[in-house]
């Protein structure tokens, strides 16, 4: 053999391990970066909004399986909404007439005359038709089934005051309507009211505590906001009647709002009512809430309990906020306020910044059930003049006067629905 064909040889046997070693580096090196593009996209550097069903596009040999998918009542389709990444208060309300509530207060026996709208005389129609719909995601719809799937064997219960009591009842009456009649129960009290859905082992309760922490006009109410005076460090009698719960969801603003100053008291009652301090309503309240909070953090055991705070409903009293200068409170309003972050006088944004600095504080999670925003637009969705005062329906001369227009508590079904479907969202 020449050398000529000696060296082409050993090109050959010299060749077929080099290419070998290059394949095996390069593949080496796709897998690893493969795995690092998949490492890098899950961290929290690369958070991307989650896509709303209604725009994605399925292929043509996938439309039967995602038909399916959909069409299952017992899918639970609230993996499209993220809470931390989407702001529900930035969107809009759309108005859908194809929008049919799931009850209305002739069907559903658990609603306060004070909310029941249509009983009481309302005849325009288009308030229960608007949608809210979020910028960055989708709201899903409250599904009954799954909200009692998930409260089985659980205890929820709503403390607050009497707007709570408008979202507790709404609660209530989304889900009622799958129960048979021997299969769920009302027992109302002064102070408890207890709704049990028996099938499902579960109850939605309602407690009545219109600060969170003590006052003399807890129970028997003081009509003149200058007599009532707020313990604003004792909050322990209430409270052993909300331990053992599963979801807390509480709220507390409205009665803070009697004037700009209230009067606060340290100590008990039992010593009488001397010794109270006027205090800024502010002040008031954010010694009430670390009270409330304190409590939280040291009687709550976040792995059993879950703790939602729902925020200010706003009241609608001054017309003017938004232009209808005019007009009295929310007399004869019949559509949303269409500007664009609409803020009136009847949400006060100090207070809203107390309830988010004590919470920041807290060590137990807190969840803030935003309604304050969406709910300033809402003008169209209150009781108004169909409602009741003192315990009487309005009668029909009464209802002629812009002056008995509630203008702070909601019709149902209304409003408060969709506080529901947001707090159903992040459940």
């Amino acid at each position: 053999m020449n050398p000529s064909e000696t060296m082409k040889l050993l090109r050959k046997k010299l060749s077929l391990p080099i290419i070998i070693t290059t394949i095996c580096i390069l593949l080496f090196s796709i897998v690893l970066f493969a795995e690092r593009l998949s490492f890098i996209s899950s961290t929290s550097i690369f958070k991307f909004k989650t896509c709303p069903r209604k725009h994605i596009k399925s292929k043509s040999n996938d439309r039967k399986i995602e038909d399916v998918v959909l069409n299952a009542s017992w899918i639970d389709d609230r993996f499209d909404f993220d809470p931390e990444e989407c702001n529900v208060a930035n969107g809009k309300w759309i108005f859908n007439s194809s929008i049919k509530p799931l009850y209305s207060d002739k069907s559903c026996p658990y609603i306060d005359k004070q909310f029941s709208c249509v009983k009481n005389g309302r005849n325009d129609s288009d308030y229960l038709h608007w949608e809210w719909q979020p910028e960055d995601c989708t709201l899903p719809q409250f599904n009954p089934e799954i909200a009692l799937k998930k409260l089985e064997g659980k205890r929820l219960l709503f403390v607050g005051d009497s707007l709570q009591r408008n979202q507790w009842e709404s609660f209530v009456c989304l889900v009622q309507g799958i129960i048979p009649e021997k299969e769920k129960s009302m027992k109302r009290g002064r102070v408890r009211s207890v709704f049990k859905a028996k099938e499902y082992n579960a109850t939605i309760e309602f407690y009545w505590a219109p600060f969170l922490v003590e006052s003399n006009t807890d129970i028997h109410i003081i009509g003149d906001p200058k007599k009532r005076i707020i313990k604003v460090d004792e909050i322990t009698e209430r409270a052993k009647n909300w331990t053992g719960a599963d979801i807390l969801v509480f709220n507390t603003y409205v009665w803070w709002m009697s004037g700009l100053r209230v009067k606060a008291l340290w100590g008990s009652f039992s010593n009488g009512e001397e010794g109270y301090e006027e205090l800024d309503t502010s002040i008031a309240y954010n010694l009430g809430l670390r009270t409330w909070a304190n409590w939280v953090d040291s009687t709550i055991n976040p792995n059993k309990t879950r703790v939602f705070f729902t925020t200010m409903s706003p009241a609608h009293t001054k017309s003017a906020d938004w232009g209808n200068k005019n007009g009295t409170k929310c007399f004869n309003e019949t559509r949303p306020v269409k500007k664009k972050n609409h803020w009136g006088s009847g949400s006060n944004k100090g207070m809203m910044s107390v309830v988010a600095k004590v919470i920041k504080k807290m060590k137990v999670p807190v969840t803030v059930i935003n309604i304050t925003q969406i709910s300033e637009y809402r003008i169209d969705g209150h009781s108004s003049v169909y409602t009741e005062t003192g315990g009487k329906l309005l009668n029909e001369e009464e209802r002629t006067n812009p002056l008995n227009a509630d203008c702070i508590h909601w019709c149902l079904p209304g409003v408060p629905d969709t506080w529901n479907q947001i707090f159903f969202a992040m459940l």
